[in-house]
């Protein structure tokens, strides 16, 4: 996270991988959307997708960077209770398995710190 348009287009790019992702593959996110939600999994899923590349792209448009930044740092808050859940669910699983869904309980930290990073050095 050196220069700002260099995090913010490098961030951009991670959303828009995993926003590609969730509407391509969705089956393996579905597994992660709270029980609690209402609607179907998939649809959680999808609007995730779909959110993630729209964060991506007004992050990675100067005039919208700012918007996108606090816009990405709110999903990333957002979609904390999936990881969580993924944790508990995966708590059985093999090792390397369950130190990946612990791993990304941390991980949310620096993602949402990126997020405002890029918000905030916007011009």
């Amino acid at each position: 996270m050196t220069d700002s348009p260099r995090a913010a287009l490098s961030l951009a790019g991670v959303l828009a991988t995993t926003g590609t992702l969730h509407l391509a593959v969705p089956r393996p996110y579905d597994a992660l959307i709270p029980r609690g939600l209402p609607g179907s999994p998939r649809a959680w899923t999808y609007a995730s997708g779909v959110a993630e590349l729209a964060c991506a792209a007004a992050l990675a448009v100067p005039r919208t960077r700012r918007l996108g930044g606090y816009a990405t740092a709110a999903l990333m808050a957002a979609v904390f209770p999936a990881n969580v859940k993924m944790a508990r669910d995966w708590r059985t699983k093999p090792l390397p398995l369950r130190a990946g869904a612990y791993a990304r309980l941390p991980l949310q930290a620096p993602l949402i710190a990126w997020a405002l990073k890029a918000a905030r050095s916007a011009r």
